[in-house]
């Protein structure tokens, strides 16, 4: 809970005038009194709806609760000094009291950015306790979905409380792409097969959703955030744009359902030395054509990056998480102007990483000179796979979850980011597999002794222009595989056999495979012995993790008929 009190000052001033002009309009009964006691009504409602609009300041204390009541108490908490709070586009720091003074209009949030060694109040479902939405009028216009009831026109203190908790450089976060359950079944496979089977690994201080919650059903966004607290981890969230007040008329009220639920959709915060950026990368309705949505970034939260990356050391990893990835091959889906002042803006960084999901593939993107990125080494963009996978699509595996896996041929799951000082490395985990599985092979179980075109091809789900996959038969030497783009034959496989299948298999059909560039391929030698063999296969991803697999065929002779 966030302490805050009033000023009812202003709306008591206007109600004061009303009543002077009321009784005036007794008094005097004739035409031209009443007229002008008309347009005084009208002047005083004005100026109350004025002092609204307008900018007014907001203040109040950051502090230590020493005492976990969520309530600044002056004799027992400690105000902090030096810390950051935001409107979502100008940033102040707190007085050696720990007290800040900033200027808001109607519909902005005040939110603290929360520093390395500390952490934020949570509510019962986990997500954090860390801003105020200044609404004295509620969410505008009337929407569909649920929206923030009006606040104080001028609360006198807004504080913000903080916990401290010694940081560590080494740590992990949890991150969802798109979870998008779009009814009560999806929602439980969501809960069943990804939340109460997750993995969990040592040292994760935060997980974090990057998008598309839900799907366009914006009443689901709350069970969503309470089964997603069954994880036990303070729990961020990205706006997707399946999470959008799609009956909005202007951008500026599409989050007005995620705001009265999760808070500000443009924010920051600090962990280690990392610093993490959370923005909303959908502008609906596209301002191009007033048509469905285009990614891209309002001036106001360009402004807020800017303001908040020059309070960032050089030397820390900046992490920026939105929804809609930057690259579309061959397709503007992104406004390429707002994509070069994000990349001139991380250019001091040499350290820096974008996450982003949407996709429902898993892709590593790496952008320099000819994407106008000037830095000192590439940016990488990864563009993480979906818990949804394919949408809950596919057979059931045997808990009656789908296998939904993902047109690229990547199964679904989820990522563990890993931290250590500045450096970033991240690993899969796909949802019903042990963390050893990280690639899929296509190989034949029989081959021909002579004249084979026989193949093995390997799908390295966080493989990219950076991974290496060697293979060795029996006991021999080691040879590389060549990185192809294509689509991932098992996958394509399964999609088809739904096609000639006489009865309909439970479930729904996937997708059609699309072409990725995570697949390796050998053809097999020719000049193996009749008989057993094996193939051993050794990836080394993106993120520099190793996997093994050793897979067996055997080698037979060439048919009498051919």
């Amino acid at each position: 809970m966030i302490d805050y009190s009033h000023n009812n000052q202003t709306t008591n001033g206007a109600k004061k005038a009303t009543t002077v002009v009321m009784t005036r309009l007794k008094l005097n009964l004739n035409t031209r009194s009443l007229q002008l006691a008309i347009i005084a009504i009208f002047f005083n409602l004005n100026l109350l709806t004025s002092n609204l609009a307008y900018s007014q300041v907001i203040s109040g204390t950051v502090y230590e609760d020493k005492n976990h009541n969520q309530r600044f108490d002056e004799n027992e908490d400690i105000g902090l000094s030096n810390i950051l709070v935001s409107n979502g586009k100008d940033i102040v720091a707190t007085d050696k009291d720990g007290t800040y003074s900033i200027k808001v209009n109607d519909g902005d949030i005040v939110f603290v950015i929360k520093p390395s060694d500390y952490t934020f109040a949570q509510r019962t479902n986990n997500t954090p306790l860390f801003y105020y939405a200044h609404k004295p009028a509620g969410s505008v216009p009337s929407l569909k979905y649920e929206t923030t009831p009006p606040t104080p026109a001028k609360p006198a203190k807004v504080n913000f409380p903080l916990y401290f908790s010694p940081s560590n450089g080494r740590f992990k976060f949890l991150v969802f792409g798109d979870p998008q359950p779009y009814n009560d079944k999806q929602l439980n496979w969501y809960k069943e097969s990804i939340v109460e089977n997750l993995q969990m690994r040592d040292s994760v201080l935060f997980g974090l959703s990057l998008g598309d919650l839900v799907g366009d059903k914006l009443e689901m966004l709350r069970p969503y955030a309470d089964i997603t607290s069954k994880v036990g981890l303070p729990w961020y969230n990205v706006m997707g744009n399946h999470d959008m007040n799609l009956d909005a008329k202007e951008d500026e009220h599409s989050d007005e359902t995620f705001e009265a639920i999760f808070g500000p959709t443009n924010y920051s915060f600090n962990y280690g030395k990392a610093h993490i950026i959370i923005l909303d990368d959908i502008l609906y309705p596209d301002p191009r054509d007033g048509k469905g949505y285009w990614g891209g970034f309002r001036n106001e939260q360009m402004e807020f990056l800017k303001n908040d990356l020059e309070r960032v050391p050089k030397d820390h990893l900046v992490i920026i998480a939105f929804h809609i990835p930057l690259f579309h091959k061959n397709s503007p889906k992104f406004d390429q102007k707002r994509k070069d002042e994000l990349f001139k803006l991380l250019k001091p960084f040499d350290n820096r990483l974008i996450l982003s999901a949407h996709t429902h593939k898993q892709q590593q993107f790496y952008y320099g000179k000819a994407d106008n990125w000037n830095g000192t080494k590439e940016l990488h963009e990864f563009n993480v796979g979906t818990t949804c996978g394919d949408w809950f699509s596919g057979t059931y595996d045997e808990n009656g979850w789908p296998y939904a896996t993902m047109r690229d041929g990547t199964p679904r799951g989820y990522v563990f980011m890993e931290i250590d000082g500045n450096q970033y490395s991240a690993d899969y985990q796909v949802y019903n597999k042990t963390p050893e599985y990280q690639f899929s092979v296509f190989m034949p179980k029989v081959i021909s002794k002579f004249h084979s075109k026989a193949r093995c091809v390997v799908n390295l789900f966080m493989g990219g222009k950076h991974s290496q996959v060697t293979y060795k038969i029996d006991d021999k030497n080691w040879h590389k595989m060549n990185q192809v783009e294509e689509t991932d034959i098992n996958y394509y496989l399964d999609v088809y056999s739904w096609d000639e299948a006489t009865i309909h298999p439970f479930g729904k059909r996937p997708s059609n495979p699309e072409v990725t560039d995570h697949i390796w391929a050998a053809r097999l030698p020719e000049n193996l012995s009749i008989g057993e063999h094996t193939i051993t296969i050794k990836t080394i991803d993106d993120f520099g993790k190793t996997s093994v697999q050793t897979h067996s065929f055997s080698v037979q002779p060439k048919n009498l008929k051919d």
